[in-house]
């Protein structure tokens, strides 16, 4: 049996992923923090990412795109800069971001997502 995790990430929820069939299902994190305050700058935000991620670069998508589930060999760090949009985890958790806020999504998380009513642009970077 595995002990509860203990210091930072031990308020964290949890999801637990299948690689595959015969794989066994372990928790992964899937780290959101949100931005509050005064409508975040672009500029500052892709400076934030530059100094923590690789290969960053920006998207947008318009109103009700959608992504089928898939998952990256990577770990992925997401800021967006304007809209919403949902990150559908396997579990069944919908995450949603909105300007500002920035989501490190772990190699191998299965996810889908759609775009809110506004579009949504991002920028990201592999960690």
């Amino acid at each position: 049996m595995r002990a509860a995790p203990a210091g930072p990430a031990a308020g964290r929820k949890r999801a637990l992923r299948c690689r595959t069939s015969h794989d066994y299902c372990r928790p992964v994190d899937v780290q959101l923090d949100r931005h509050s305050g005064a409508s975040p700058d672009a500029k500052e935000l892709e400076k934030n990412l530059r100094a923590e991620a690789r290969d960053v670069y920006g998207w947008s998508n318009g109103p009700g795109d959608r992504y089928e589930q898939h998952a990256h060999s990577y770990h992925k760090l997401l800021y967006c800069t304007h809209g919403t949009i949902d990150f559908v985890l396997s579990d069944g958790r919908t995450l949603t971001l909105r300007p500002g806020d920035r989501m490190l999504l772990p190699a191998g998380t299965r996810h889908a997502a759609r775009v809110g009513l506004e579009g949504c642009a991002c920028i990201e970077g592999k960690v």
